[in-house]
């Protein structure tokens, strides 16, 4: 098999001139953590490469109706979506949503939906900023995180991103996890260790009932 780094304005086909399989990422597409990745909007092209992810899931950050190309494609590999309809307007601009962001980092930090993709159209500045909030969630330093963000948004990144990242109140996810703990360490590029454990609850023992 061959791959192919795709581009935004590229359009490649599945086979190449030798009859093999060409495996041809997303726009945009890179590994988060292992089991993580995130990406632009996939085109049917990209999917022979999608398979070999063996995904479980993948977040879709925009408002539109998923394309019923990958809907099918979904399907068909069972792997389920998650959708959280972020507007990506910047005339006039849209404030990126706590309260969403929040709902779509409790799914992303669920590791019973591992492997998992995040997308939005160009897998840049919503995606960005999902990754962001989930880098404060591993204790990254926030330079590293902005600088990531920039990265990956290239020329087109946007201050209000960026302060939205640095804003975000990680506390509020703990709060709202009620039953799963999780537990970051000592992430690096290639290695992820992610302690998932039931939170331990003390169960009351049964009393008689009176009569």
């Amino acid at each position: 098999m061959c791959l192919i780094m795709d581009s935004e304005d590229d359009h490649h086909n599945n086979n190449n001139n030798d009859g093999t399989d060409v495996l041809s990422p997303p726009f945009n597409f890179s590994m988060v953590e292992d089991g993580i990745y995130r990406s632009g909007l996939p085109r049917p092209d990209n999917f022979t490469f999608l398979d070999t992810l063996n995904l479980r899931s993948i977040i879709y950050l925009c408002p539109e109706p998923y394309p019923e190309e990958n809907l099918k494609f979904l399907q068909a590999n069972n792997i389920k979506l998650f959708q959280f309809g972020i507007e990506g307007k910047t005339d006039p601009p849209t404030p990126m949503p706590k309260d969403t962001v929040l709902d779509a980092l409790k799914v992303l930090v669920d590791v019973r939906n591992h492997p998992i993709l995040i997308h939005c159209k160009r897998g840049k500045h919503r995606t960005g900023c999902l990754v962001g909030c989930l880098r404060k969630v591993q204790s990254w330093c926030l330079s590293s995180v902005l600088e990531e963000y920039q990265k990956n948004a290239g020329l087109k990144w946007r201050q209000r991103d960026l302060n939205f990242i640095e804003a975000f109140d990680i506390v509020s996810l703990r709060k709202c996890l009620l039953s799963i703990m999780y537990r970051y360490h000592g992430y690096g590029f290639k290695r992820r260790r992610l302690a998932y454990e039931e939170e331990k609850v003390q169960t009351p023992k049964p009393q008689a009932t009176k009569v």
